[in-house]
């Protein structure tokens, strides 16, 4: 008895230094199909156990005119504000390995322990902050950036073989539906919302990658698209297209949707005051336990004409 005593408390203090460089090495990976840090700005800045994150818009009325000299009527300026709570939600998800594994471990020299569990953990833990960033959680009152109810949204129309389907769309009409949204947004919004990123369901991305822009080109349509619509024309900054297989079917009547927006802060957000962390480990019975959490909101669309949903495509 006195031994296996021994055995769990010298095992401990050896986790405890492996756990530290298991940890180091496992926030090191980056998953190359883990898409939201770069779909949308991502705020770590509110305090880690905050029930809510509030956060306000402001709008400016008033209109200068021409005035007499003898005038005695004064125009205004005023500023509206308006303001919102995000409520902050804790997930968890953590590793652990048994006094067994421990202790072989400790008879070796140099022997360290695996770090695929804690990184089985971080990934774990990346993909439900996926989930939520792009689809919500209906258990938690979320909504994503495919389904935000509060972003205008459009039928595409239909090409000249009368559907609206890319498949069936020559790539002029495609780049026309493209820059039809991009350009809708912008003068919907009196030309201050210009959209910066394109996100297309895997289909659609595929078929403009590999379509020729012309029967007498040797540039697809995608790349065409990169250089020549109303974003980088204005800007001389090249367009944004990522592909999102979630668009897939989230379109109205089950369709396929186009999305585009201005990748900006104060268009979108998505808070998480606590990113994924774990902490120090604790003995339970004969096993080792490494807790992991973390704490996160939903995507706040903060400036709805910032986005569009183009659906039918």
């Amino acid at each position: 008895m006195l031994k296996a005593t021994f055995d769990a408390q010298a095992a401990l203090g050896f986790l405890v230094s492996q756990v530290s460089s298991i940890e180091s090495e496992v926030y090191a990976i980056r998953y190359a199909d883990i898409q939201y840090p770069r779909l949308v700005p991502v705020d770590t800045s509110a305090y880690p156990w905050a029930k809510t994150v509030t956060y306000f818009t402001t709008d400016q009325v008033g209109q200068a005119d021409w005035m007499n000299g003898d005038s005695s009527d004064m125009p205004f300026a005023e500023i509206s504000r308006a303001k919102y709570e995000t409520t902050v939600e804790s997930a968890k998800i953590g590793y652990r390995f048994s006094l067994e594994e421990v202790n072989q471990a400790m008879m070796v020299p140099g022997m360290n322990l695996p770090a695929d569990k804690a990184a089985a953990a971080r990934r774990a833990a990346d993909e439900l902050v996926e989930r939520v960033v792009v689809s919500g959680d209906s258990r938690k009152g979320f909504l994503g950036l495919v389904n935000q109810a509060v972003v205008p949204q459009t039928a595409v129309p239909n090409g000249a073989s009368g559907s609206p389907l890319w498949a069936q769309k020559t790539p002029a009409e495609i780049l026309a539906d493209v820059n039809n949204a991009l350009v809708g947004a912008w003068a919907s919004s009196a030309q201050v919302e210009l959209h910066d990123t394109v996100l297309l369901p895997v289909a659609q991305y595929g078929t403009i990658a590999s379509m020729p822009r012309s029967s007498t080109s040797d540039t697809t349509v995608i790349t065409y698209l990169q250089t020549n619509n109303v974003y980088t024309s204005t800007t001389g900054q090249p367009l944004t297209i990522r592909t999102l297989r979630q668009l897939k079917g989230a379109g109205a009547g089950g369709t396929d949707r186009m999305v585009t927006y201005r990748r900006d802060p104060q268009v979108l957000k998505f808070h998480m005051p606590m990113p994924h962390q774990f902490f120090p480990p604790q003995q339970r019975m004969l096993e080792f336990v490494i807790p992991g959490m973390m704490r996160l909101g939903g995507l706040d669309v903060r400036l709805p004409r910032g986005m569009s949903y183009n659906d039918g495509i």
